[in-house]
């Protein structure tokens, strides 16, 4: 009975052996294998009862281990990969799971030398089946990288069917609900197999950083299908700041990306992996490989602005940047809350603190712009400055982020507990220097009327700017009402300094030759005026207009009276004095319509 079961087993490996392709003469190899079943054919009872047994067991023992041995080396020594057939690949991890379990009950008895020795041959044949499960677990992320056709993604052409796992490297996303799901569940349930297996073998740091590995190249291909030019810290100090500009504006829509879309999606893709592993360390340190790169890039390029030139032109981009990664920071504080990721969110913190000092710097950069901007000439027909359209447009721009200026300029906090924001006071700080600078410049102006005419015009520019909007709010009404003052007085100088020494020619009771000479003399003055004003500057409509009306409701009362006088005099018979009288009222109001030039 014995010899017909060996001829069975044996006529059962030949048949095996012409099944599986090869030549009938394996059977004597396959026979091997099939001599540690027993009847029932499970092998792994038989493997577990002669560890349990002592003595004469360790022959079934060393028998049992020889055909693991021969079965898993088959299939490590093949060139193809093994998960390239799904028989292959479920056979291999049964073998795999059976070695461990029997390395796992050898420890167990480890004094005994017999079976130290078999645990010695076991855990060599297990480094032997770790080494390739790691090249398996990296064809497997491969082939199903393969799967994405780059050049179909950015072909332009809708695409009513397109899937997630396409959206990575596509059209741009507005819809940042949305995760990612590039491995299908199939390719998924194999990683996570091989990785359960790996970190049962005491590889998982191994499992780790070939998934990070791909996972980082994926990362990296989708960023830069974003158009960004990955520029080091010493390129960002190089580059142009209009380039940068444009730069900024990509970093801002990439990190969002990468923040809400990319690193949620490969959280949750870590998760199913290396889901159902006795230690999360193996999941949270994939997951920092696979971020840190990606975040240092990006945190580097934020740095390197912060570190840069402070000149006030460049305060709108890094406010953008400033608010972008204070955004930022709760994502972080989300996706990154295990110890492996805390460094990059520490320093996510440390460069929004750099941005906020970066800002700061900036202010006082424009402090020291407006002081290196002395008075050299006279502004041509005393109209707006140009220091004056740049601080106000520079201050009023700053204002639509006044929750983060309060914030940065704010960063000491405000212990007094008075009302006002150190926001609002450093901008009246700075119009203070800006009106200062104003005055200097004035007295490059020869001409007394001019000098007020500038100080108003550029006074009306900055109320104007200060009206009804963001600055406004943070001057108050008290500076409002102040300024508004100070032009009122500009615009009564400006009066009093031109035109009060011209009507006072018309204010006399002389005799009526001195009325005659007066009346000579005011025409000529009067002309002379009109000349001169009409090639001044006033920009804003309603100032022209306001100055146009209170010079004629100054000359016109003078002149009719004056001139009601002179036909009242006595000397004058008939239309002798006519001649005398070069304008009527309205003839001079006519020629005041005529002062100041829009531009």
């Amino acid at each position: 009975m014995a010899e017909a079961g060996d001829e069975n087993l044996f006529a059962a490996a030949r048949d095996i052996a012409r099944a599986l392709g090869k030549d009938p003469s394996a059977a004597g190899d396959i026979l091997q294998i099939l001599s540690g079943y027993g009847a029932t054919g499970n092998t792994s009872s038989n493997s577990r009862a002669s560890v349990s047994h002592g003595g004469g067991a360790n022959l079934n023992l060393d028998r049992s281990l020889n055909s693991l041995e021969q079965q898993i080396s088959s299939y490590i020594v093949e060139d193809r990969p093994i998960w390239s057939d799904p028989v292959d690949s479920r056979n291999f991890l049964d073998a795999v799971d059976e070695l461990i379990a029997m390395a796992g009950e050898l420890r167990s008895m480890a004094g005994d030398k017999s079976v130290a020795i078999c645990l010695s041959r076991a855990d060599e044949l297990i480094q032997q089946v770790m080494f390739r499960l790691q090249e398996e677990f990296g064809y497997v992320m491969d082939r199903a990288s393969e799967t994405f056709d780059s050049d179909d993604e950015f072909s332009g052409e809708e695409d009513n069917d397109i899937s997630y796992d396409q959206v990575i490297v596509a059209r741009p996303v507005t819809d940042y609900k949305i995760v990612i799901e590039p491995l299908q569940s199939s390719v998924i349930g194999d990683l996570n197999a091989i990785a359960v297996r790996m970190v049962s073998g005491g590889f998982g740091k191994e499992c780790s950083r070939v998934y990070s590995s791909r996972r980082r190249e994926f990362l990296e291909e989708s960023l830069s299908r974003l158009h960004l030019r990955g520029l080091s810290m010493e390129e960002v100090q190089e580059t142009p700041w209009q380039d940068l500009e444009d730069e900024i504006d990509r970093w801002i829509k990439a990190v969002t990306m990468v923040f809400r879309v990319f690193f949620p999606s490969e959280r949750l893709l870590c998760d199913r992996v290396f889901s159902d592993l006795p230690v999360s360390s193996v999941t949270d340190l994939s997951f920092m490989e696979v971020c840190r790169g990606t975040t240092t890039q990006l945190l580097n390029f934020a740095d390197a602005i912060a570190l840069g030139s402070r000149l006030p032109e460049r305060m709108f981009k890094v406010m953008d940047l400033y608010e972008a990664v204070e955004d930022l920071i709760p994502r972080m504080e989300t996706l990154f809350f295990n110890k492996y990721c805390s460094p990059m969110k520490h320093e996510a913190v440390a460069i929004h603190k750099r941005l906020g000092e970066a800002v700061r710097g900036i202010f006082m950069e424009l402090e020291n712009l407006i002081r290196r901007d002395p008075p050299k000439t006279a502004f041509p027909g005393g109209g707006i400055h140009p220091i004056t359209r740049y601080v106000m447009n520079y201050l009023r721009a700053a204002c639509k982020s006044r929750q983060s200026l309060e914030q940065i300029l704010d960063h000491s906090g405000n212990d007094a507990g008075s009302e006002t924001r150190p926001l609002s006071v450093q901008i009246i700080w700075v119009l203070e220097l800006l009106e200062s600078n104003l005055e200097g410049k004035k007295r490059t102006y020869r001409d007394p009327p001019l000098c007020f005419l500038f100080m108003m015009n550029n006074g009306k520019y900055i109320l104007d700017k200060a009206t009804d909007n963001e600055l406004g709010s943070v001057l108050g009404e008290d500076w409002i009402v102040k300024h508004a003052a100070k032009l009122r007085q500009y615009h009564s100088n400006f009066l009093r300094s031109s035109w009060n020494q011209v009507v006072a020619l018309l204010r006399t009771e002389s005799p009526y030759p001195k009325l005659i000479e007066n009346l000579k003399l005011f025409k000529a003055r009067f002309d002379e005026v009109c000349l001169m004003q009409s090639q001044w500057i006033v920009t804003d409509e309603q100032l022209r207009e306001e100055l146009r009306s209170s010079t004629a409701g100054i000359v016109s009362p003078a002149y009719s009276s004056f001139v009601g006088r002179l036909k009242a005099s006595p000397e004058i018979n008939g239309r002798r004095g006519e001649p005398f009288i070069a304008y009527t009222v309205e003839d001079l109001e006519l020629r005041i319509k005529g002062l100041f030039k829009e531009r």
